[in-house]
């Protein structure tokens, strides 16, 4: 039987001072949609600024990292531009950094230009006493997810060959959220892909971005989480597109070596001026 709670949408314990040896310190970042132009805007926000304020809001007032991982909708006219300018940003962290794609990326571009050094597109890595898996749910030329054969065959061999505590990441909603327009743009087939994770203890959480807003629930125990945009937020509980008035915001995760996940989201200060809050959608 299916079993869903709320999870702890602030974890008040993740100090530096607090979080035992051998800890994974993670930055997710999400929905950056940035553009070949650096004065491209989005709903009347400037997207490299509003991530450029993110960035600084984190190095300011948090700990330092041991990987970051970036969910997609990274670049939103999907630009080689656009991706070399990420990938310069993400790479300052100097830290590793795996990225997925979204449905405003164009994958086989993102990948050309994400590979290498820090900035990378792999899809299972291995750090400390965790695995990631990352998932494409990208169906090209929609809004909407899907998660093909071989990305459901990639998930149940990633995990059934390690015993390790494993988070897996992706674009694209799995569960319904509560806000009726973008559940009609959630992954598609949920299905096979909770059966493969039902059928690991192993998996200790289900990350993804898309959603622009916070959402934080245990399903069989297994933590499923939402985050912020770095630069345009979408209101919660609605039925039609509506923009949230919340600051642009990032995900701080503490992974520990006995498998259990601390977890906070974190917003900068102030909305970037110019938001549309009348906007219909985009």
């Amino acid at each position: 039987m299916t079993s869903f709670k709320p999870g702890p949408l602030s974890d008040t314990n993740l100090r530096e001072a607090d979080l035992p040896s051998g800890t994974l310190r993670v930055l997710q970042i999400t929905d950056t949609h940035l553009y070949a132009d650096p004065v491209g805007t989005l709903l009347g926000i400037n997207t490299l600024e509003s991530f450029r304020q993110v960035i600084q809001h984190f190095r300011d007032f948090h700990w330092p990292l041991d990987l970051l991982l970036a969910t997609g909708d990274l670049v939103h006219d999907a630009s080689p531009q656009g991706y070399g300018l990420i990938a310069e940003m993400l790479g300052s962290f100097d830290v590793p950094v795996f990225c997925l794609p979204g449905n405003h990326d164009a994958p086989q571009e993102m990948r050309r230009h994400l590979r290498g050094n820090l900035v990378r597109t792999d899809s299972v890595i291995d750090h400390g006493d965790w695995r990631f898996i990352m998932l494409d749910s990208v169906i090209p030329g929609q809004e909407g997810g899907h998660l093909a054969r071989d990305q459901l065959g990639l998930l149940d061999s990633a995990l059934a060959s390690t015993e390790r505590h494993t988070f897996v990441c992706l674009h694209h909603q799995p569960v319904a959220i509560g806000s009726a327009w973008i559940d009609t743009m959630a992954v598609s087939n949920p299905e096979p892909f909770f059966e493969i994770i039902d059928r690991h203890d192993h998996v200790r959480g289900v990350l993804w971005g898309h959603v622009h807003q916070t959402y934080d629930v245990l399903r069989n125990n297994v933590r499923l989480m939402a985050s912020p945009s770095t630069c345009v937020q979408f209101a919660p509980g609605v039925d039609t597109f509506q923009v949230d008035e919340e600051p642009p915001g990032f995900r701080m995760l503490a992974l520990l070596p006995n498998g259990s996940i601390r977890s906070e989201v974190i917003r900068i200060n102030d909305i970037p001026h110019g938001l549309e809050y009348a906007s219909p959608g985009y």
